[in-house]
């Protein structure tokens, strides 16, 4: 087997590359010879990933947190629709966001998730596509893996992106603390809803998730009866309501306990389209991709049913 690694060296406050000669000894022993290539900037795993699978690589495994896992992804996606060739994908977790791992009970040391990969047997997962607009007001698409959402997550992306204490304390009080600050700050803004060819919902919302996986935020467990594998996203609408009783209720999510909450409708499809209701600059909320926020609505998610190798 052919083997790449493409590290994130700034995941985790640096973690895997300060320990990076017994990271290197753990794949050796597992996997023999591998290809080592570092991301210096937001988007090289992206392309990295996708020079990996082009190259002719079998596995490529994302050293990194929620965001590297992403990109690599979706540089594997790209190579296959290019290519028709298959190149697996392997997870390292480590990151301030490893909700994806955490979905899928990956364990944390590290020689224990490397010989878990080896001895794997691959299977096949659903990936997610969105369209949107980015920050230049241009529109971009790019797949995600594990939950793509707007509203009040795409700003907390942003702040826990820009805290300082980012890889220094615990995702799940970083993003707590962040998630309850920005929603102080939240404006609610109104969205319509359409679920593949269903009447559309219109909302005055605080989020909407769009789930493959179960987790995201450091720990919530917004999409609880989510699954990578039955081609279909979990929809999940939070609306608007009292901040104050809201904030409290957040502890809900992380236990996956708000199924019946009067705020919040769960409903699942294929494809959604969100769009701004009225004023677009104020109601076009910004978007979180598997942990990044490179834009606004109005976007369009797809399921790619069964088009991801995941080998874990």
């Amino acid at each position: 087997m052919k083997v790449g690694v493409v590290l994130n060296p700034i995941a985790g406050g640096g973690r895997l590359k300060r320990h990076w000669p017994e990271v290197a000894a753990s794949l050796k022993k597992h996997f023999g010879d591998f290809e080592l290539r570092e991301t210096q900037a937001e988007g090289d795993a992206e392309r990295l990933a996708l020079d990996l699978a082009a190259s002719g690589f079998d596995l490529v495994i994302a050293a990194g947190g929620d965001g590297t896992a992403s990109e690599v992804a979706d540089g594997l996606l790209q190579a296959s629709m290019e290519s028709g060739r298959t190149t697996e994908l392997g997870l390292l977790p480590c990151g301030t966001g490893i909700d994806f791992a955490r979905g899928l009970g990956l364990p944390r040391e590290v020689d224990a998730m490397l010989k878990r990969i080896a001895g794997a047997k691959a299977r096949k997962v659903d990936a997610g596509r969105i369209c949107y607009i980015d920050d230049h007001g241009a529109l971009a698409s790019r797949h995600f893996i594990n939950i793509a959402s707007l509203g009040l997550s795409g700003a907390t992306d942003r702040a826990v992106n820009a805290d300082k204490r980012k890889g220094k304390v615990s995702a799940k009080a970083l993003f707590f603390w962040r998630t309850v600050v920005e929603f102080v700050r939240y404006r609610f803004q109104d969205v319509r809803i359409t679920v593949d060819d269903g009447a559309p919902v219109e909302a005055r919302m605080a989020l909407v998730a769009v789930a493959n996986g179960k987790f995201f935020g450091g720990g919530m467990m917004i999409a609880p009866d989510a699954e990578l594998d039955d081609g279909q996203f979990d929809i999940v609408i939070l609306r608007a309501a009292g901040k104050l009783k809201l904030i409290w209720d957040l502890r809900l999510l992380y236990g996956g306990r708000h199924r019946n909450h009067p705020a919040i409708t769960i409903l699942r499809g294929k494809k959604v389209v969100v769009e701004p209701l009225g004023d677009v600059e104020k109601n076009g909320a910004l978007v979180d991709i598997d942990g990044e926020s490179p834009g606004r609505i109005p976007a369009t998610f797809e399921i790619l049913s069964g088009a991801l190798t995941l080998r874990c």
